[in-house]
């Protein structure tokens, strides 16, 4: 029953993968909600590996998706100040979202110790890229600068992705034998995540 709806499911995300999608999922990865780009670039890929889609627009996309994202968090923290964004960081309602103080201070101390071009190298940094911009904000960065280093650190990091994706789909023979497995495997370490989310909700609280 797990196993079927697990399938269910996934086929439900990949017949709904689409430009609009993708560019909405990366929005949302990039701003405050915790949405791993890892399953909206390589699905992405692999529709355009099978003729679906497009790999040049699933790329550009991506990283039109991330700059949206990351742009509301720049002018979100620039217009609401650092006083007022570490105060909503304390909130229930952060913490749902895996933020905290102690995530603002992290990535507010990243930036300050690579200065602008930490908004490049950010984007390639699991932990930081959801939040560099917040101090990008808070610091007033020149936003032709800001732009400049999120797209191409963005952009790097939506190419990776969108490889990986492409390379999985010439596996596909491998995949389909141990289909079975590997769906057994994706599901235990998403329960694991979601219980990971819990307690770090729990942690905050």
């Amino acid at each position: 029953m797990l196993f079927s709806t697990f399938h269910s499911v996934i086929d439900w995300y990949m017949g709904n993968i689409n430009y609009f999608t993708i560019a909405l999922l990366m929005a949302i990865e990039s701003s405050f909600v915790p949405f791993p780009s890892e399953v909206v670039i390589p699905p992405a890929a692999w529709k355009a590996a099978q003729g679906d889609l497009n790999v040049g627009l699933v790329v550009l996309c991506g990283v039109g998706g991330s700059l949206l994202g990351a742009v509301f968090n720049y002018y979100f923290a620039l217009l609401l100040g650092r006083k007022l964004v570490y105060s909503l960081a304390d909130t229930k309602i952060a913490h749902l979202l895996l933020i905290n103080r102690s995530s603002v201070e992290k990535s507010e101390r990243y930036f300050l110790k690579y200065g602008n071009s930490s908004t490049f190298i950010g984007r390639l940094v699991p932990a930081v890229r959801q939040l560099i911009s917040l101090p990008a904000g808070l610091s007033r960065m020149n936003v032709k600068a800001f732009l400049f280093y999120t797209a191409l650190g963005s952009g790097i990091w939506t190419v990776i992705l969108a490889g990986l994706g492409y390379y999985l789909y010439t596996q596909k023979e491998v995949l389909n034998r141990y289909y079975e497995e590997i769906s057994w495997v994706l599901i235990v370490v998403g329960v694991l995540f979601l219980i990971y989310l819990v307690a770090k909700t729990m942690k905050g609280r």
